[in-house]
């Protein structure tokens, strides 16, 4: 059985940890995307506030199946 994906790619945020916004940016992309197969995570950045992490910042590519 042949198939075809479609790739998108998201940046998912967190104040927590780059792992929370992983999950961010595939829980909020499942509530409009259908059928979503699997992720992969290309780049981490975050942002830097008085000397602290003050935000973490996970570029996602998320696929889902073609019907």
């Amino acid at each position: 059985m042949e198939r075809v994906y479609k790739k998108v790619e998201l940046v998912g945020v967190s104040s927590k940890s780059f792992d929370d916004a992983v999950n961010n940016a595939i829980e909020k992309a499942s509530k409009t995307l259908h059928g979503l197969a699997w992720f992969e995570v290309t780049e981490h950045h975050g942002r830097i506030a008085d000397g602290k992490v003050a935000e973490y910042q996970a570029v996602v590519k998320v696929a889902f199946k073609i019907d």
